[in-house]
């Protein structure tokens, strides 16, 4: 009997990819802006409490 053709199935991807993806899909000047904004957002509050801002 001749199987109909199912949805294709969801296949886990190697990290690699994934990374690949992403960096791909925000390009590298996306990637650099959250990354800086990431390093403010802890940065910022640390110096505040150890008094140099």
């Amino acid at each position: 009997m001749h199987k109909e053709p199912q949805p294709e199935e969801r296949r886990e991807r190697p990290l690699g990819a994934r990374i690949r993806f992403w960096v791909g899909r925000f390009g590298v000047i996306g990637f650099l802006f959250f990354l800086v904004k990431g390093l403010l957002w802890l940065l910022i509050p640390s110096l505040i409490a150890i008094g140099l801002l």
